[in-house]
């Protein structure tokens, strides 16, 4: 298919409707039209996409994209095919005849992106296919998956490295939006990109309110939250197991809610017509186990609750990720409880992950939990987790309402001097029972009955002194060394702060952990902005349903909630105006300006 232009500015305007590119996307996009292959990690809602699809666009031949989400393949074809773009998908779900017709396009150059699943990309046959087209790029999306170190690890990924190899002189770009400094090094590693330039472009998604609540009556307290906040808006709830799953949407349906059901344990028409309905309509509530989500493209879910925690600081960052793709305000909001992290461990504890994958998921989940029970910034917790900064937020619920702390100078020196003082190779509840004067087998016949510090925290109980040592971990202070049987060491910063005798505060056992008593959600406040005429929008939205269903697409394939505010706020009054809007492109100005243009001149 013929190139609409080679420049890139002029494609992000013409094509997709946008003045300026955001953060990292022009040189990335630059670096790749070059040919230069690169990692990129930038937060969910940033424009990942760019960065692959407007290089395909602008050098010759078709771009590549790898992808496990074939469930939503479609989907993302049919947003590109509204902005004008040729694309295709070639994977198991789709039938044979389909298949050949877009093989045929591919054959003949009349395909600017293929979409395929990384099983498919590694036939021999795909790749003999391939071994004859043209091709401008190779794109590997959720580039995480590849890596054993990552929080979503498919062996199907590993298999790509042989991109390098059989396609050299061809640019390859990996993205994702969650990993550590370790699942980076290893991406890079595996995929053999470490002659390629690495962009990282920051963590912070600040349209998202974090707030992490005791569990105290769950159901009520979901119900409450999704009340005062968001009672017509999209939203997900994560549940623990397929249970919990159904009997949550069944609550919530009774309470007057659209909540569908999605989990494995479904019949797969009845999960797909759920997630279907989740995308294509408006102020659905899907329920759902964490096999829902990757790569959902819904850009207005308001808000994502938890009822229990997951696993790790990366699965939280990714799972609450889903919410305010489209940079308005949105909620991420948890319910924590103590018994989670004993049911998480256990499932750590009996899976049949090797000894080294089950020393890593201890790890991440005692960061976790660190955050879970942090008295600081939780979006500071976040952010130092992925090696990123920030300030206090002001966003989040331990900003808002500062919780109960303590002055924990004198534990945490404690602390670190008995890791120090048992040679910083034992784990936390080795530790704590030296810090309490517990007195066993092992610890005598390590002789740490006879350490300094062997009783000095006998004043507070063990629960309080694992509650202090998860802080010390979430604060740095501490790191567990997965390839040492999770024993616990002292960081650079730890170290730093025994030698600079700094101060630090703890959070306080809550009272819901000693007494039952439950903290009262804050409510948050959740705006569109000023100057937005309410009415007007509402207007844009009926009309954008209109033509989301007569051309049975999601509402979101149409325009952003974002460009339906700048469209009430701005009011545009002819075509040329409206090409002033963000999201506003030439293709989708054709073929929906007119519509706009009649809701907004007769409101």
């Amino acid at each position: 298919m013929s190139k609409p232009a080679k420049n890139p500015l002029s494609i992000l305007k013409q094509v997709y409707g946008y003045d300026r590119f955001r953060g990292k996307q022009e040189e990335i996009i630059n670096h790749m039209i070059d040919g230069g292959s690169s990692f990129v990690l930038m937060p969910t809602g940033s424009g990942k996409s760019l960065c692959y699809q407007i290089p395909a666009l602008c050098r010759d031949g078709v771009g590549i994209i790898v992808s496990p989400l074939i469930a939503l393949m479609q989907d993302q074809i049919t947003a590109l095919e509204q902005l004008g773009i040729a694309a295709g998908a070639i994977n198991s779900g789709m039938p044979p005849g389909e298949v050949f017709r877009v093989k045929q396009k591919l054959e003949k150059n009349q395909l600017d992106l293929l979409y395929v699943a990384p099983e498919r990309l590694v036939m021999p046959e795909f790749l003999d296919l391939l071994d004859g087209v043209n091709i401008a790029l190779f794109a590997i999306d959720e580039a995480h998956c590849v890596s054993q170190w990552g929080h979503d690890f498919r062996p199907d990924y590993k298999a790509l490295s042989l991109l390098a190899e059989r396609f050299k002189q061809i640019p390859r770009i990996a993205l994702t939006a969650t990993a550590d400094r370790a699942t980076r090094k290893d991406i890079v590693e595996r995929l053999e990109l470490e002659k390629g330039r690495t962009f990282i472009d920051g963590f912070d998604r600040p349209n998202i309110h974090y707030s992490i609540v005791e569990r105290n009556n769950p159901k009520k307290q979901v119900h409450d939250f999704i009340t005062h906040n968001h009672p017509k808006d999209s939203g997900i709830i994560y549940c623990i197991s397929r249970k919990k799953v159904e009997d949550m949407a069944d609550w919530l349906q009774e309470k007057g809610f659209n909540a569908l059901p999605y989990h494995a344990g479904l019949h797969a028409e009845v999960r797909n017509q759920n997630q279907n309905r989740f995308l294509r309509e408006e102020s659905i509530i899907i329920v759902a186990t964490i096999a829902f989500g990757m790569g959902i493209d819904k850009p207005d879910v308001r808000y994502v609750t938890h009822m229990n925690i997951p696993k790790s600081i990366e699965s939280y960052y990714q799972e609450t990720g889903r919410a305010g793709r489209d940079g308005l305000p949105s909620n991420a909001y948890m319910i924590y409880g103590m018994d989670d992290a004993a049911m998480q461990r256990n499932w750590i504890e009996n899976s049949e992950a090797p000894e080294l994958q089950k020393r890593i998921e201890h790890q991440k989940l005692n960061a976790l939990l660190g955050l879970c029970e942090a008295a600081i910034c939780r979006r500071q917790i976040l952010l130092e987790y992925f090696d990123d900064t920030a300030d206090p937020c002001g966003n989040c619920d331990t900003c808002e309402t500062k919780p109960e702390t303590f002055n924990g100078t004198i534990p945490a020196q404690m602390a670190l001097s008995a890791v120090f003082r048992t040679g910083q190779r034992f784990g936390m509840v080795y530790v704590v029972d030296v810090l309490i004067g517990k007195v066993d087998d092992r610890i005598i016949r390590f002789g740490h009955d006879q350490q300094s510090t062997f009783g000095i925290g006998k004043e507070l109980t063990k629960l309080e002194w694992q509650n202090i040592f998860r802080q010390l971990v979430s604060r740095n202070l501490l790191m567990v060394d997965v390839n040492e049987h999770n024993g616990i060491k002292i960081t650079e910063k730890g170290f730093s702060f025994l030698k600079e005798k700094d101060s630090i505060h703890f959070r306080k056992l809550s009272k819901r952990q000693k007494t039952g008593k439950p903290r009262v959600p804050r409510k948050s406040k959740i705006e569109l902005g000023n100057n937005l005429d309410q009415s007007l929008y509402e207007d844009l939205r009926d009309a954008r349903q209109q033509m989301a269903k007569k051309r049975r697409v999601p509402a979101y394939v149409i325009f952003h909630d974002k460009t339906l505010v700048e469209l009430a706020k701005i009011r545009p009054q002819s075509f040329e105006e409206m090409l002033e809007i963000n999201g506003i492109g030439e293709a989708k100005l054709k073929k929906f300006g007119q519509t706009l243009l009649d809701v907004i001149l007769t409101a």
